[in-house]
């Protein structure tokens, strides 16, 4: 968590909280193809191995606030599994928790699909993609 990102209510203001999840995302899934430098290869580089040309794109994000997460000094806790892989897509899910208190404050979901760059139109998940997200799922929310 940053000074920055907090309200004027003193805790993590929502726009941020999704941040967060993307922070989380590219840590576990690696950067998608192209931006930056090659740095700390991440546990599950999904993202950064898909062909050229491909995107990987939010289609759906749904949040819910357990309750404010205060600023704290240090990084905030999040959990992410994978929930339901589709043909052409998947879920991510996240549990974000008070780094000082461990209670949950929120609980999230992205549903994310690769994307064909000139056509515009989604690809489906390769073998070796969903052979990645296997040791990852969740049938239920821990």
């Amino acid at each position: 968590m940053r000074w920055g990102d907090m309200d004027a209510y003193g805790h993590i203001n929502n726009v941020q909280i999704v941040r967060i999840l993307e922070e989380a995302r590219i840590a576990a899934f690696g950067p998608p193809r192209g931006p930056g430098l090659p740095g700390t290869e991440p546990p599950v580089p999904l993202f950064s191995e898909v062909p050229e040309g491909t995107l990987a794109l939010i289609v759906e994000h749904r949040i819910r606030y357990v309750q404010t997460l205060e600023y704290r000094n240090v990084p905030a806790v999040v959990q992410l599994w994978i929930g339901a892989v589709k043909g052409a897509s998947f879920d991510i899910h996240y549990l974000v928790q008070d780094p000082v208190t461990g209670e949950d404050c929120v609980r999230a979901t992205s549903h994310l699909a690769f994307v064909d760059e000139a056509t515009g139109r989604v690809l489906r998940l390769t073998p070796g993609q969903k052979e990645k997200l296997a040791p990852f799922t969740v049938t239920h929310a821990p």
